[in-house]
């Protein structure tokens, strides 16, 4: 289930005064996915929204005992994908071991610094570290691999998850630097998977009134023109997530959202479900 399609800031943005934070233009929290195996859930990247993505996670599959989770994934330490553990700390919800699983700098980011080394020591969480290519077993029905992408990595390895299931499997691929420095075959990951959530941060080149070559991402223009040889079945797996407040495809009405869809491909919807 789609937890959340934003950026790390969520949309509105803290800040921003601009038309694209209207309070008419809609709100969407940050990027995470939750997944769902009879009475047991994880989430995929813990946001500064937590609480609200956890509330959508309980209306789908209400639990009224036991842990909040049953674990959280990580993809890399920025804030937006880690911040909301901090509500399983002892000033929240004191949390009794959940397990986190990290990459190792990613681990170790969240061992040795403050407050997140306090949720280790007062095994709030419990660290599961884990290896690029090499699956976990999430229950009995669900594997989750996590595969090295190139990003901006100053605290943290960055991954993205592939969850595996019965009769289906999920990309979630929220950050990127580029294409063309990863060293895997877009077509190649699409054909091995049921749905793609990638990384949708900006449609185009000067949506920002700074230097957008500091914060690198695949426009979504160049995702639609990387893909757009493919049969339409495999550019339907497409599903942008992780957008920019500024990213005008938030906009169901707007032209960048049409040129989506003409395309063949989607912007996630909060709430949409891809079975397992």
């Amino acid at each position: 289930m789609v937890l959340g399609i934003a950026q790390d800031g969520g949309h509105p943005q803290a800040g921003c005064h601009a038309a694209c934070c209207a309070p008419t233009a809609g709100h969407h929290l940050p990027a995470s996915l939750g997944l769902i195996d009879g009475d047991s859930r994880w989430i995929i990247d813990a946001t500064p929204a937590f609480p609200e993505q956890l509330a959508r996670l309980d209306a789908l599959a209400p639990r009224t005992t036991g842990p909040p989770v049953d674990g959280v994934l990580l993809t890399h330490a920025h804030v937006g994908h880690y911040a909301g553990l901090v509500h399983l700390g002892r000033e929240v919800m004191g949390a009794n071991g959940v397990p986190v699983y990290a990459m190792p700098r990613m681990a170790g980011f969240l061992r040795d610094n403050g407050p997140w080394s306090l949720l280790v020591q007062l095994a709030n969480i419990a660290l599961r570290p884990v290896v690029a290519g090499e699956a976990v077993s999430l229950g009995d029905h669900l594997r989750a691999t996590p595969t090295l992408v190139p990003h901006r990595d100053e605290f943290s390895e960055t991954v993205a998850w592939t969850i595996q299931g019965p009769s289906g499997s999920v990309l979630w691929l929220p950050d990127l630097d580029a294409w063309d420095r990863w060293d895997r075959d877009l077509a190649a990951v699409l054909a091995g998977v049921t749905t793609a959530y990638v990384d949708g941060t900006f449609f185009a080149d000067g949506e920002l009134a700074r230097d957008m070559s500091v914060v690198p991402h695949p426009r979504v223009q160049e995702t639609l023109a990387k893909i757009a040889g493919l049969p339409a079945a495999e550019r339907a797996k497409i599903h942008f997530v992780h957008l920019n407040h500024t990213n005008r495809a938030l906009d169901a009405s707007s032209p960048q959202h049409a040129a989506v869809r003409a395309a063949g491909s989607f912007v996630a919807v909060e709430g949409e479900t891809t079975p397992l």
